[in-house]
């Protein structure tokens, strides 16, 4: 049996006269590759490429194989014309090395037989297959995949028609590892929309689903991340003697991470608040753990409170978060404490403070996303903002934050907000 020609050395010669209106199409042909670039979809830019090359060169079957690096195979994405191949449809696999797209895969060099029957590489697929090229698809010295083009006829291709195919099949190459990168950046992309929703429900059902039925008082609290999920965390806890603890924090810095060191701060802090210890002792303890657990960088700013309904007291400690506001009668003021750094960045020690709630007025806790909110003037809602809006006697948790949704207007919100509302 006569072997193939060497397509590695120079192409051979053939005695026809070249049909230059052919030779014309497949200059067109080449320009339009270059086009190809731009579609980015790799099922319609393939089936356009096996499409426009087997119309322009009235070919038999056209089929594209795309190299499947985990598998080590050659997989079978669109074909033309071959009824043996369209039997066996996209993802049909070939061995590296196996038939002439496997070695031409092993190869990295074009291989063309002109008499298919003589060719030790052929293996059969359709009966009238007299003639076939074999191409493969670099792009920076990576295989991308091969392209094979078959005709009825005997030495079918010339030596004019090899070459522009082969240039054609550079265009081809770079148009299809595009596209390539392109769905796998678009599955990553919905894989993390579907991964940051999922991470979005678990962050909700993590806060108070309503609000606490305390006689004598009305809380509230809501939360708004900045993206999907975010680091803020606010929540309303019972204790014994009709009790409740109050917590506003902020973890640093935003997205995932921030939830996640949120999310553990949540369970810490609520098995503390089971022992019954004092907001400062809460506070110490947990930040104890936070040193130990917490990577380098990372913190929470906190404030912690035990509200007692029958005493109409409020008694909280404060881990460098904004000061608490206090508005009773026509007066605001802002609450201090004496010691209280950030939780986990070093040991400390966290004082209290009590303070009276008598009947008309209004504390709230909030985080530094909504008085560090900026409008288009680079300006912050600010203090006097926050003071202003709750003296309004419609002042809510909503209404704050919507409040502060509006002045952000054009340049959104670049924080979580976070606020608890206590009305006594």
């Amino acid at each position: 049996m006569a072997s193939s020609p060497n397509l590695t050395a120079p192409l051979p010669s053939n005695p026809r006269p070249l049909d230059l209106d052919q030779v014309e199409d497949l200059l067109k042909l080449q320009k339009a590759a270059q086009k190809i670039s731009s579609i980015l979809d790799l099922d319609q830019l393939v089936d356009k490429v096996v499409n426009e090359i087997a119309r322009s060169f009235g070919c038999l079957d056209s089929d594209i194989y795309l190299h499947s690096e985990e598998r080590g195979e050659l997989l079978l994405v669109c074909a033309h014309g071959c009824t043996g191949c369209e039997l066996h449809g996209p993802g049909h696999s070939l061995k590296i090395g196996k038939g002439m797209v496997g070695y031409v895969a092993s190869t990295g060099h074009m291989h063309y037989a002109p008499d298919v029957r003589q060719d030790p590489h052929y293996i059969g697929c359709e009966e009238s297959t007299l003639s076939e090229v074999a191409i493969p698809l670099h792009v920076e010295g990576q295989l991308v995949g091969v392209f094979t083009a078959s005709h009825t006829e005997l030495d079918a291709f010339t030596p004019c028609q090899l070459r522009l195919l082969q240039a054609l099949c550079g265009d081809v190459a770079v148009a299809v590892h595009n596209a390539r990168r392109f769905q796998q950046e678009q599955r990553q992309r919905e894989q993390m929309t579907r991964e940051a929703r999922e991470a979005r429900v678990i962050q909700q059902a993590l806060l108070p689903k309503t609000s606490p039925s305390i006689p004598g008082f009305a809380v509230s609290g809501l939360s708004i991340p900045v993206g999907a999920v975010g680091g803020d965390w606010y929540d309303f806890i019972p204790m014994n003697k009709d009790r409740w603890g109050l917590v506003l924090a902020d973890v640093s810095g935003k997205g995932t991470a921030a939830a996640l060191l949120m999310s553990a701060t949540r369970g810490i802090l609520r098995s503390l608040v089971e022992a019954a210890c004092t907001p400062g002792e809460v506070l110490a303890k947990l930040n104890r753990l936070l040193v130990e657990d917490f990577p380098a960088g990372r913190f929470v700013t906190m404030v912690y409170a035990v509200l007692d309904p029958a005493q109409r007291t409020l008694t909280f400690a404060n881990a460098g978060h904004p000061r608490p506001l206090l508005i009773t009668g026509s007066s605001a003021q802002f609450l201090d404490v004496e010691r209280g750094i950030p939780l986990g960045l070093g040991l400390g020690d966290f004082s209290e403070v009590e303070v009276k709630l008598p009947t008309g007025s209004r504390l709230v806790f909030y985080s530094d996303g909504i008085t560090e909110a900026e409008n288009q003037l680079d300006e912050e809602y600010g203090l006097v903002r926050l003071q202003e809006h709750l003296f309004r006697t419609d002042a809510s948790a909503e209404s704050l934050l919507d409040s502060v949704r509006l002045f952000a207007d054009g340049s959104g919100l670049r924080d979580d907000a976070s606020v608890i509302l206590v009305q006594g």
